[in-house]
């Protein structure tokens, strides 16, 4: 876990964040805000947490997207009060008994905790299994550029907020969340071999989605869910998807 940690300062900080991430920054007097950054069409370009500290907000963001989140918030602060600088702090995190001052991670109570600190590095949980078991998508793999966050599960894991008001992408997310259905997205699949991320899955010689994150016997795979019924091939592995 490469993570950078930003943190963002100034009497404008609060509002200029709140105009573009997903979720309320008002939450953070209740401790870690998840959420995303989108584009104006709607589609992913980072997720990160948000987390209070003293008169400013820090963000934890996987290190890979940093510097594109960094440009495109320097982009949009304009002349707004805001400083934006690279902190050194570390985030540690576990699944164990939560060391003082650490917070709980608001996607998924089996995900435990997270703490902002001098040290990193986690406590030797198996957040691979628990990313898949609980259908949890991480940065760069299962998020990508195409990525729509309600077809990945956004809502579920308590990064969107659809009454804060608007936002950067607001507009795009809104209208699929108020269609019937989503057609296409983020399941969890019982797989029967193994398959590289990123493996195509066919279904009656028909695209039907692809496979990303494996263990134990389960992997995590965007699929279309009307091509998604009985057994699917993802290269030499046979997937299954049971809708929940």
């Amino acid at each position: 876990m490469t993570r950078t940690i930003l943190e963002i300062t100034g009497s404008e900080a609060q509002d200029f964040l709140q105009g573009l991430v997903t979720n309320d920054i008002r939450k953070l007097d209740q401790g870690l805000v998840y959420a995303a950054m989108l584009t104006p069409q709607g589609k992913y370009i980072a997720d990160f947490f948000l987390v209070p500290h003293g008169d400013g907000i820090l963000l934890d963001v996987d290190d890979s997207l940093s510097s594109q989140l960094l440009q495109r918030l320097t982009m949009y602060k304009l002349r707004a009060d805001v400083t934006i600088t690279q902190s050194t702090l570390q985030v540690s995190c576990g699944t164990g008994p939560a060391p003082e001052g650490a917070l709980a991670d608001p996607r998924h109570p089996a995900l435990g905790w997270r703490l902002y600190g001098a040290d990193g590095g986690d406590d030797g949980t198996d957040y691979e299994a628990i990313r898949v078991a609980h259908c949890i998508p991480a940065s760069g793999i299962e998020l990508t550029a195409d990525t729509f966050i309600l077809e990945a599960g956004f809502e579920r894991l308590n990064g969107v907020d659809f009454k804060k008001g608007c936002y950067v992408g607001q507009e795009v997310t809104a209208r699929m969340k108020h269609k019937t259905e989503l057609r296409k997205g983020l399941a969890t699949v019982t797989v029967d071999g193994a398959a590289p991320v990123g493996t195509q899955i066919v279904s009656n010689g028909k695209p039907a989605g692809t496979l990303f994150t494996q263990s134990d016997g389960k992997g995590i795979a965007y699929l279309r869910f009307d091509r998604a019924d009985g057994p699917l091939q993802a290269g030499d592995a046979t997937v299954f998807y049971v809708p929940g």
